[in-house]
C-alpha cells in the first residue's frame, strides 16, 4: 500500500502545481507526454502537425479539467493516463468527423495548413518560448464569439453540425469561423510572445 500511498501523494501534489499554473510542472507534463501522443496520431492516419495542434488543444483541455475538479485521484489513475485519454478520444473523434472524411475525399487538410510557417519545425521552440501558457491566458482574453464557439467545440465536445444548428448557420460557416478563431487565438499568442 506504501507505492500507491506515494502515488496518490504525488499525483496530488502535481494537481495542486497545475492548479497554480506552476509553469515548470506543466512543461515536465508536456515534454513527457509529446512524444507518445505524436507517435500514436502518426501511427493513425496523422501528421506531425496535426500532432501538435491536437496536443496543444487536448492539454488545456486537461489543464482546464485538473483546475475544474473533474480528475479524481483513483489508485490505478495517473495524469499521464488521464491527458493520454483525452488526446487519443479526440483524435479519434476527428477521424470519425465529417472534417476528417472531406479531408481524405479532397485529399486536402481542411482543420489547419501545413505549410503554416507556425506548424512547421518551429513549433518545436513552444516549451522553450511558454507558448503553452500563453495559449491558456490568451484564450481568458479571447472576445465573443469564438472565446464561446471554441468552448463549445473544445470543452464541451459539442459537434460543428450541434454549434451549426444551435446558432442556425451553416455548418461550413461553423467550420470557417472555427478556423478562424483559431487563428486569431494562435495570433494572440505570437504578439504576447513578442511583448
Amino acid at each position: 500500500m506504501g507505492d500507491s500511498n506515494n502515488k496518490i501523494q504525488f499525483t496530488e501534489h502535481l494537481i495542486a502545481q497545475i492548479k497554480k499554473n506552476n509553469s515548470a510542472t506543466l512543461k515536465e507534463l508536456y515534454i513527457l507526454n509529446y512524444p507518445k501522443i505524436e507517435n500514436f496520431v502518426l501511427k493513425n492516419n496523422g501528421n506531425k502537425a496535426q500532432a501538435k495542434d491536437l496536443f496543444q488543444e487536448a492539454f488545456i483541455v486537461f489543464w482546464k479539467n485538473i483546475k475544474e475538479d473533474k480528475f479524481t485521484v483513483q489508485n490505478n489513475s495517473n495524469l499521464n493516463g488521464y491527458l493520454y485519454t483525452i488526446s487519443k478520444n479526440k483524435w479519434m473523434d476527428y477521424l470519425r468527423s465529417s472534417s476528417y472524411k472531406k479531408t481524405v475525399n479532397d485529399s486536402t487538410v481542411i482543420e489547419f495548413n501545413t505549410t503554416d510557417e507556425h506548424l512547421t519545425d518551429n513549433d518545436d521552440d513552444i516549451l522553450k518560448e511558454k507558448r503553452l501558457e500563453n495559449i491558456m491566458l490568451a484564450f481568458k482574453d479571447l472576445g465573443e464569439p469564438c472565446k464561446s464557439l471554441l468552448k463549445m467545440f473544445y470543452y464541451e465536445k459539442k459537434s460543428l453540425s450541434y454549434i451549426a444548428e444551435v446558432i442556425n448557420v451553416k455548418e461550413n460557416t461553423i467550420r470557417n469561423k472555427k478556423y478562424r478563431c483559431m487563428n486569431t487565438l494562435r495570433n494572440m499568442v505570437l504578439a504576447s510572445k513578442k511583448n
